[in-house]
């Protein structure tokens, strides 16, 4: 059955549930709702949670540790021969999950009846020509063992969703009776609702944190891994990053200090065009336009923070290269060889943080109390003078936690540096010249043929832990920089 069938049918228990609750309540009451414990509602919604709640719980675990113990069945299944050791093997099962999945489009789509499908002795070319007739991308020619863990693999599936059909409408089921008994004129339906809300709401809070502790986790044991099959000390000294994927990492060069220098070049290139900008736009808004250009003025600023970062990285690649070019490169001064450059993205990034500094910078300044302008007024001083004496000291600390926020911003940024910043990894002053950061190279580490339990696959992910200390350390230390020296106005 379908999962959005499955959700509407035990939506639908639930609803009978809170129907046949609130009626046995009444009916216990003998109509009369005063007599009961709670309104009648929160007798309903006991039985609707207790059918719902734990139905939709166990769906979600089921699907959730489903594949795990499914591949880890199939794996047992595949010959030793077809797989030389663990990385092979995660390919081998990659490849048998894309088999299945084409084998079950090429039944829906009537290119393979279901005994083709399950026909071990089926003709592996028919088979192969019917799964890339149906737009499934499979090897050129798949093997036996793999056909035959595919079909297995569709087996398992296909039983396991069956009993999770059976097993979600029976608690469904379970729930929604047990909530109708309950439904009784001392029953205390008020407090368990509101009990159940708030375990609720916890577990929906809770995802959040339990989602970046599997990052965090993520990261670092693949991290690990890869520190087991290349030293660390190189990877934090080389200043030179070359990876070969010719084997197992002994020709390859992983530094991270060339991928590191570029991203903090480009990020301050970044910061020295949106810092102004944005800081004397938040000056201008706040302290100088009026209500009616503030109320234009402010959301059109603020359209650039919607514009897609991969918009950016095209308005770098074809419009900011080819202009530095025309004034820097061959034709000008000549010290630009090509579009793409620490510049030409730097320029891009910083158009895109201009409205990030400016929208922070601007409630910032708004937050200093009009009675300090007033009083500085009052001594006679101007305007901007109130302005560079009063409101900027007292909005600094803010101001510097914004800036170090959008430092943070332009560290995790990838799209424009791909496109405008090139896949040069070089230790350089020169701004004009091109380069590349670690966002690009996780990107690119973890796209193509490589084996992904190589070292030249496995370093995305240091490289990704590693761009993970640095952001979070400028973000607990620009909240520090704003705690530390706020004031407190009353």
């Amino acid at each position: 059955m379908p999962l959005l069938w499955l959700t509407v049918i035990v939506l639908g228990l639930s609803l009978v549930g809170y129907l046949l609750g609130r009626q046995r309540a009444m009916q216990s009451a003998s109509g009369d709702s005063r007599a009961l414990h709670s309104l009648p509602i929160y007798y309903g919604m006991n039985a609707l949670m207790k059918a719902v709640v734990p139905a939709l719980g166990l769906m979600v675990i089921w699907l959730l540790a489903q594949p795990l113990v499914i591949e880890n069945r199939i794996a047992d299944m595949i010959p030793a021969s077809a797989t030389a050791d663990d990385t092979n093997l995660g390919l081998v099962m990659a490849e048998v999950r894309r088999t299945a999945e084409g084998l079950d489009n090429a039944v829906a789509a009537g290119l393979m009846d279901e005994d083709t499908a399950s026909n071990a002795r089926a003709d592996i070319t028919d088979v192969t020509a019917r799964l890339k007739q149906a737009g499934q991308v499979v090897t050129n020619q798949i093997t036996q063992p793999v056909l035959r863990a595919a079909q297995a693999y569709r087996v398992m599936s296909a039983t396991s969703n069956t009993i999770m059909t059976v097993a979600v409408l029976l608690v469904a089921l379970a729930g929604a009776g047990w909530g109708v008994l309950q439904s009784g004129r001392d029953f205390r339906a008020r407090n368990v609702v509101e009990q159940g809300i708030l375990v609720i709401l916890i577990a929906a809070a809770s995802v959040a944190i339990l989602t970046t502790i599997g990052i965090i986790l993520s990261l670092i044991f693949n991290t690990i891994e890869f520190f087991r099959l290349y030293p660390a000390a190189d990877f934090f000294t080389l200043l030179e990053w070359a990876p070969s994927f010719s084997g197992r990492g002994g020709a390859s060069s992983l530094g991270i200090l060339p991928l590191l220098w570029g991203t903090i070049y480009i990020s301050i290139v970044a910061l020295i065009v949106a810092v102004p900008i944005g800081l004397f736009s938040a000056i201008y808004l706040s302290e100088y336009a009026s209500p009616k250009v503030r109320g234009i003025a402010k959301p059109l600023l603020e359209i650039l923070a919607g514009i897609p970062t991969i918009v950016y990285g095209l308005f770098a690649l074809l419009t900011i290269g080819p202009l530095l070019v025309s004034v820097f490169g061959k034709d000008g001064v000549g010290w630009m060889g090509g579009g793409r450059s620490v510049m030409t993205a730097g320029i891009a990034m910083g158009i895109m943080l201009i409205p990030f500094v400016s929208s922070l910078s601007d409630d910032i300044i708004n937050a200093v109390p009009q009675s300090l302008r007033d009083g500085s007024y009052g001594l006679g001083a101007t305007r901007s003078e109130t302005i560079k004496q009063v409101v900027l000291p007292a909005a600094l600390p803010g101001i510097v936690g914004a800036v170090l926020l959008a430092a943070s911003r332009a560290i995790g940024e990838t799209m424009i540096v791909v496109l405008g910043a090139g896949a040069a990894a070089r230790l350089s002053l020169n701004p004009f010249e091109a380069m590349t950061t670690v966002t690009a190279k996780i990107v690119s580490q973890l796209t193509g043929d490589s084996d992904f339990a190589s070292p030249e696959a496995l370093v995305a992910f240091a490289l990704g832990i590693t761009l993970f200390v640095l952001t979070l350390g400028l973000n607990v230390f620009a909240l520090y920089i704003v705690r530390k020296y706020r004031e407190q106005y009353e």
